[in-house]
């Protein structure tokens, strides 16, 4: 399905057709990375980040980027099904107030510091250890922007709980230090790639590149970690309305958690070859792994199986994407019709004020699209329709 771009030192293979200037520039610059090996793959959901765009996947050769991972380091997907079929428009609406309670939203934390059973082994990282008061304060909350926590209904009627976020501050000071340091040091070494690319970089394995890959595995161990606290309070709160006399069930029953990370690098081989894939705004598609692709706010979601395509790395995109920025949505988009859309289909969901346009479904593409245009990445394993949405 994918398009190739031949004309840089490495050939583009795109899953789209309609891809912004921005990011097909960030596209080209890391074809031309020294580095960069095989070929460039970037994602049907792919829009201008900082560096390297969003929905890329760069393979490295002996080097780490810090910016082609970004600053949200392991944000991420998790869902999980249960044995829900009937709840009400009031059900929903007191399971939400409660989430909204219990759960720290956009850039609140807790008060208080959180059980350390709860987050991953002590880092070894320098950056993490410094950090871990404040991560224990931050686990279990959801952050802002883009981050959801959604009740969807699957093809067959059950309720699924589906969460998106990432390792909140802990990530973005792992994220703005490395660059920083890789940016002094490329300087230093009079390194000839262009400052306006942002791909500063770490050889490996020295010591600074050691400790960025340290810190950031441990930020994608919390961002799971972070995922799975909020997820058990969410079915906690779920168990407490449905259980019981009152309730739609005797006994709520909880599936598997699915988990998948979007945003970091990781050792692994490719063409026989070891290199450092790059996954930024992009998720792992391995052969029959499964996976999450969420819609934007009031449309399907997609628990997804991996084909393991080569060409794109094994992977595939990690939502919908952009098709707008966060400022324009504000702009230009209206707040009346965008409420009536998610109105009219009967979702609970969270634009309430212009401030929350960037979040509107127009301010995302088409997910239908998107999935069209991955089809030799993976296969759909079952589809979710959005019931309630609560947003950072």
């Amino acid at each position: 399905m994918e398009r190739i771009i031949s004309t840089e030192k490495l050939p583009i293979k795109l899953w789209l057709d309609d891809i912004e200037e921005g990011a097909l520039e960030q596209a080209r610059n890391i074809a031309n990375f020294p580095y960069a090996l095989q070929h460039v793959a970037i994602m049907p959901d792919a829009h201008q980040g900082y560096g390297m765009p969003i929905g890329g996947v760069l393979a490295a050769k002996g080097v780490i980027i810090p910016n082609a991972v970004g600053v949200d380091i392991g944000c991420g997907m998790c869902a999980v099904k249960t044995n829900i079929k009937n709840i009400t428009t009031e059900e929903l609406k007191k399971v939400m107030t409660k989430i909204r309670k219990l759960i720290p939203l956009g850039m609140n934390r807790h008060k208080k510091p959180q059980d350390k059973n709860l987050m991953p082994d002590l880092p070894c990282g320098p950056i993490a250890k410094r950090e871990y008061g404040n991560a224990l304060k931050q686990l279990g909350t959801l952050g802002g922007g883009n981050h959801f926590i959604e009740i969807q209904r699957d093809t067959q009627g059950f309720l699924w709980l589906m969460i998106h976020s990432g390792s909140r501050n802990l990530g973005h000071t792992v994220a703005t230090h490395y660059n920083r340091l890789a940016v002094k040091e490329n300087q230093r070494k009079k390194i000839s790639i262009p400052k306006s690319w942002q791909l500063a970089y770490f050889k490996m394995p020295s010591s600074h590149g050691r400790d960025y890959l340290t810190d950031m595995q441990y930020c994608v161990e919390f961002a799971f970690a972070n995922r799975k606290v909020m997820m058990t309070r969410v079915m906690e709160i779920i168990s407490e309305y449905l259980n019981g006399p009152s309730g739609a069930l005797t006994s709520c029953d909880f599936g598997k958690l699915i988990n998948i990370a979007h945003n970091y690098a990781a050792l692994e081989k490719h063409f026989n070859q070891k290199v450092y894939i790059h996954r930024k705004g992009a998720t792992s598609a391995k052969k029959d792994e499964l996976g999450i692709i969420p819609g934007s706010q009031g449309t399907n979601s997609y628990i997804v199986r991996g084909k393991g395509n080569k060409d794109s790395f094994t992977s595939c995109s990690h939502g919908a994407g952009r098709v707008m920025s966060r400022s324009r949505a504000r702009k230009i988009l209206d707040l009346k019709k965008e409420k009536q859309k998610l109105d009219k289909l009967g979702v609970i969901h969270a634009i309430r004020h212009a401030k929350d346009l960037d979040e509107a479904s127009s301010a995302y593409k088409n997910i239908d699209i998107v999935m069209e245009n991955q089809k030799d990445l993976v296969e759909i394993e079952n589809q979710l329709t959005p019931l309630a949405v609560v947003k950072g």
